[in-house]
């Protein structure tokens, strides 16, 4: 399996598909790679070559007890970019993998990037405060962060409906099998205990406004309307806002895991991007 030694010498793997304009998939906060099961295959297909890390802690990543800051994780997606010296590159970056990829751009440059897509992302930033009156009280995450580590198992699942469906859904009420959602929320639990509230810390508390007002490149923004993990007027259109150059495209009636339940119009907005038009 390939891997690739970050600065701190922590092993990253990462898949390497196809060929073409390279797509570097960036996952969603708690999951690896592998979520990019109904992307990956479609994009490499379609004449495109698809790069699919894995973040430090999840996956067939190495676990170190640190290093899950946006600093360090946007360090571990440069080595990965300068080790399989990628130029004309598309990322995209999935909830906490927008704000992994605006902090690469805002440390390494855009030498090695050509497009940015931000799908259900969790940028500019999610807290309250007396500059962001409108974002989510700190409250929320110490109860987030209480049921990580009082029954992570029991949390996941019970997301799993509004992470899919939204607000009031519940499993029974998803389109998707509920094989297909037994997987995906396995998944998520199969990452290191300490990487996953480390990452749910650094997603809620870390500012990335001024990364994103620097962002310097075509941008396309997908999001559902229905998003409870990332609310669309607190995450998407904010987002837009600070990226003059960016086009906003919104999912009508979806929510977070959009990649599961919207994955054919992704997909063609994804392939349509990353082909430059």
């Amino acid at each position: 399996m390939p891997f690739v030694t970050a600065k701190d010498g922590t092993r990253l793997h990462y898949e390497d598909w196809g060929e073409g304009r390279p797509v570097v998939l960036l996952c969603s906060a708690t999951m690896d790679s592998r979520m990019w099961e109904f992307q990956a295959p479609y994009l490499a297909g379609q004449g495109l070559r698809c790069v699919l890390p894995d973040r430090r802690g999840f996956g067939r990543s190495e676990r170190p007890w640190n290093g899950y800051d946006y600093d360090t994780l946007a360090d571990d997606l440069a080595a990965l970019l300068d080790h399989l010296e990628l130029s004309d590159a598309t990322l995209v970056g999935y909830a906490i993998g927008g704000g992994e990829a605006v902090r690469y751009l805002a440390r390494h440059g855009s030498a090695r990037v050509a497009r940015l897509a931000l799908v259900g992302a969790t940028t500019p930033f999610l807290l309250r405060g007396p500059d962001n009156p409108e974002g989510l009280d700190a409250d929320v995450l110490e109860q987030v962060l209480d049921a990580m580590g009082t029954d992570r198992a029991g949390c996941a699942a019970r997301i799993a409906g509004p992470f899919f469906g939204g607000p009031d859904a519940d499993v029974d009420s998803l389109a998707l099998s509920p094989e297909l959602v037994h997987w995906l929320v396995q998944m998520s639990l199969e990452g290191s205990p300490r990487a996953t509230m480390e990452i749910t810390r650094t997603l809620f508390t870390e500012d990335l406004r001024a990364d994103v007002r620097g962002v310097g490149v075509p941008t396309l923004i997908v999001h559902g309307d229905n998003d409870l993990s990332a609310p669309l007027e607190l995450c998407a259109r904010r987002t837009a806002d600070l990226i003059p150059h960016s086009r906003l495209e919104v999912y009508e009636g979806a929510a977070h895991g959009l990649f599961a339940t919207h994955r054919e119009q992704l997909n063609a907005h994804l392939l349509q991007f990353a082909r430059g038009h």
